[in-house]
């Protein structure tokens, strides 16, 4: 939606020809951008559910993802591409210098203009083995990308609990953790135990025969006995990070508002 149309629809409103509810549902709803002849990208992705499109790049060419990033841009969004392989990595970093690609969670993030706001929420993503990194790497960078303060420990998995008991501290006053393990997927039970947030419990592919890359882990998470353990997909550390992001920024936004209230009445008891 450009500026003219917005402005028919205004003074559509103005005159009843629609009513303000009809135009909220068309500015929620309609605008999307062609390109290429490959991609319907989503414009108004953020007002509708609270972040704008991501990129997923597994599949898409590297010419692709650098024509839905510029329309990403050109309508003032920045952007968030996963699974992006090398040799991609490569054509977007010369085209947007001003990238962020992260290797390990092949990732590549590109700010937009409103992207550096305060960070709301506390996200803490949390590692069984260093094996899982890569994983955890693609729910960091994707919490973070959601305006989120992010902490990540690594490698304090079930074989070796004094390591995750040693850093309690680091869990505390999390809004949200999310809990990345492959092999039998225990870490999340315990984490969940230890907790007063919602866990996250995102199952990777590591592992042995048994593992049956990542199922062992996933049914294993599923069947968490934690009651506050939620599962995603295997390998899925986009969904994860992007979950928590959602869950952390509202908290955040709730004691950013509280805080404004409480100032806002000693304010007025101090006059």
């Amino acid at each position: 939606m450009d500026s003219d149309e917005l402005r028919h629809m205004l003074e559509a409103v103005r005159s009843g020809r629609i009513t303000p509810a009809d135009a909220v549902q068309k500015i929620r709803t309609l605008p999307f951008e062609e390109t290429g002849g490959f991609a319907t990208v989503d414009l108004h992705r953020g007002l509708r559910c609270g972040s704008p499109e991501v990129i997923f790049g597994q599949g898409k060419t590297a010419h692709q993802i650098e024509e839905i990033l510029r329309v990403l841009l050109k309508h003032r969004q920045g952007g968030l591409v996963t699974r992006v392989e090398p040799d991609v990595a490569e054509h977007l970093t010369k085209a947007f210098p001003e990238g962020d690609y992260n290797a390990l969670g092949r990732t590549f993030r590109l700010k937009g203009p409103e992207d550096d706001g305060p960070l709301l929420g506390k996200v803490v993503v949390v590692t069984a083995g260093t094996s899982d990194l890569p994983v955890a790497e693609e729910a960091r960078v994707t919490a973070e990308t959601w305006n989120c303060k992010v902490t990540l420990l690594a490698d304090v998995g079930v074989a070796g609990l004094h390591r995750l008991l040693h850093r309690l501290d680091a869990l505390g006053g999390a809004d949200v953790v999310v809990v990345v393990a492959g092999m039998e997927g225990a870490l999340p039970s315990v984490v969940g135990g230890l907790v007063d947030c919602p866990v996250i419990a995102v199952p990777t592919s590591i592992g042995y025969g048994a593992s049956f890359g990542g199922l062992a882990a996933l049914l294993g998470m599923l069947n968490s006995c934690s009651s506050n353990v939620v599962a995603v997909n295997i390998d899925a550390g986009f969904k994860g990070g992007h979950v928590a992001g959602l869950i952390a920024r509202r908290a955040g936004q709730a004691r950013r508002a509280a805080e404004v209230k409480i100032a806002e009445g000693e304010t007025r008891d101090g006059a």
